[in-house]
């Protein structure tokens, strides 16, 4: 009787609208199975889960309970699919959207978990794309600039809207009661680690790239937070206080109870928790400088490693050790990309679209992109600006919006479909045009997510646009695939699994056979289509022109709870 001696580790990846877990056999990556789950609650932006309280403009929250669903509800799905016993996995790691907060209580329970606060908008998650705290964003960025903190420039020159400081403040200036109550303002990555292994234990992707902590530095100094605001002088050591841990470490074992939960062994492994497109860039093979990873999906984020800590401005940060230990991970990113096309299909496809996408058989995406497949670059007469959710890189404002120009009566769907997905790959080329004027190379671009799996079309106006060949990830599940990586890392050898990620990534990472190249004729009226872009870039972006500004507070102004004022 030959014994099946193969090992396999489990990971998971929390995406925005869905959890994704993939059981990967060891040594060789192979998928042995997939799950998805659906979050119960979704993207919440209009409404609390009570269906009563209203959301402001601009807000994304989440409900932690659909976190746990996902481990419960896809795990075991796993093990059964793939016929595994609980003893073959020998580890398990996650990923997150970041930044995704939450308050907790000191027993780890999320406030909005408790009666008292479920209809309190700042108890719930805040996502990544909850951009509700711009103004203390500006703030922060208006004080340390005055101040000359050194930290600054190592985020490109200003602090997102979307990390933890802005949002933290947010909670503390609009609900001081669910300040006070908290016990810690933790990543929702960090906190599914915690339900594991039943203890906190704050990863150094996060803390770097989205908490302004620094491996050799620290956080900013207490001085800079009194400046900021006299209540936040302690808020390191009152609300942000924990072990950080370097990710490709353990960060604990399975408890007895999380493992009866979700059909695991107690004392598996535990990973410390890392950031979905980090995450990726092993998943695709790579460990070494020079090569940009594109993370496809709601948003598109951009790693690169780099054996420097150079200052790039707009960037979102350089972290040392932040994605393959030994190297500088740089990470840029483009708020809107799926999203952008999302929006368009639900506000702005006629009837009669719909109506032949269904007589067809097909998605109303691959009608759309099948129309806009047949026109040449510069047919449609269009240009847009990918500003949709604001900018991510490289002017790092949420107070941005989209723009459409060249409109006419005669503009079709496809037309602007097309134009919306090139402004995409404009924002890309943007950002790789300033990594590398600022002395970061970028050699080569390798892309993974569902867009980079699905849409052909998409891909090679990216090669065109970009005039670079671009390779894409072999797994369908890549962040999924290196949380699973790095819970073998966090096995060890000793137990089946790898003592780096660097050994891993040879053994289970990849890429597929084939790549989009660029075609010569694209590529010279791209290079037209892109300075035109580049130009409104600047114009709208930054500072000459602020009509996009100006029309969101007259919006602001203009309304109140949703009742025009006179």
């Amino acid at each position: 009787m030959v014994m099946n001696m193969a090992k396999y580790s489990i990971g998971v990846d929390f995406g925005t609208q869905s959890g994704r877990a993939v059981l990967v056999e060891i040594g060789t990556g192979r998928e042995v199975a997939t799950a998805v789950k659906a979050y119960t609650h979704g993207v919440m932006d209009a409404y609390l889960p009570d269906g009563v309280t209203r959301l402001a403009d601009d807000w994304a929250l989440q409900h932690p309970g659909d976190y746990l669903e996902v481990l419960h509800e896809t795990i075991p799905q796993l093990l059964q699919a793939a016929g595994v016993e609980p003893a073959d996995v020998i580890g398990i790691g996650i990923d997150f959207t970041a930044c995704t907060m939450l308050p907790i209580a000191a027993d780890g329970t999320p406030l909005c978990m408790r009666a008292e606060f479920a209809s309190h908008p700042h108890s719930y998650v805040k996502l990544w794309k909850h951009h509700a705290a711009q103004d203390e964003a500006n703030r922060l960025n208006d004080t340390a600039t005055s101040r000359g903190e050194t930290f600054l420039a190592r985020y490109g020159g200003k602090i997102s809207s979307e990390w933890m400081l802005p949002k933290l403040w947010q909670i503390l200036n609009e609900a001081p009661e669910i300040y006070d109550a908290a016990d810690v303002m933790v990543e929702a990555a960090d906190w599914v680690v915690m339900q594991l292994t039943g203890k906190l234990v704050r990863n150094s992707c996060t803390a770097g790239y989205k908490a302004i902590w620094h491996k050799r530095d620290g956080y900013p100094s207490q001085d800079f937070f009194r400046a900021l605001d006299p209540r936040l002088e302690n808020v390191i050591d009152d609300k942000l206080r924990g072990e950080i841990r370097p990710i490709g470490t353990r960060a604990g074992e399975l408890t007895e109870v999380a493992a009866n939960l979700i059909g695991l062994r107690p004392g598996t492994p535990v990973a410390v928790a890392n950031v979905d497109a980090h995450v990726s860039m092993p998943a695709v093979g790579i460990t070494e400088p020079g090569k940009l990873l594109m993370i496809m999906g709601t948003s598109t984020c951009h790693v690169l490693l780099g054996t420097e800590e150079r200052m790039v401005p707009g960037m979102c940060g350089v972290v040392e050790d932040g994605i393959i230990p030994g190297y500088m991970g740089y990470e840029a990113g483009q708020s809107c990309v799926g999203d952008h096309f999302e929006w368009f299909i639900e506000q702005c496809v006629p009837v009669n679209y719909v109506e032949e996408a269904n007589r067809q058989g097909v998605g109303i995406h691959q009608l759309l992109t099948q129309k806009a497949k047949a026109l040449r670059p510069g047919e449609s007469g269009l240009l847009a600006l990918d500003w949709w959710n604001g900018n991510r890189s490289t002017l790092v404002d949420a107070d941005l919006t989209g723009m459409l120009l060249g409109a006419t009566l005669a503009t079709k769907p496809e037309e602007i479909y097309r134009a919306l997905i090139e402004a995409t790959a404009f924002g890309t080329r943007m950002i790789v045009e300033t990594f590398r004027e600022y002395g970061v190379p970028v050699d080569e671009v390798y892309a993974c997510g569902g867009i980079a799996e699905k849409n052909d079309l998409m891909m090679q106006i990216y090669a065109d646009v970009l005039n670079m060949p671009i390779r894409i990830g072999a797994s369908s599940q890549t962040p999924a695939l290196g949380s699973a990586m790095f819970g073998a890392v966090a096995a060890g050898k000793t137990n089946g699994g790898y003592d780096s990620i660097q050994d891993a990534a040879r053994e289970m990472g990849g890429v597929k056979p084939d790549a989009y190249l660029p075609q010569e004729d694209a590529v010279k009226v791209y290079d037209v289509l892109y300075a035109e872009y580049a130009r409104l870039y600047d114009y709208f972006g930054r500072g000459e022109n602020n009509v996009m500004k100006t029309l969101k507070q007259l919006k602001s102004a203009t309304t109140k709870d949703g009742v025009p004022v006179c």
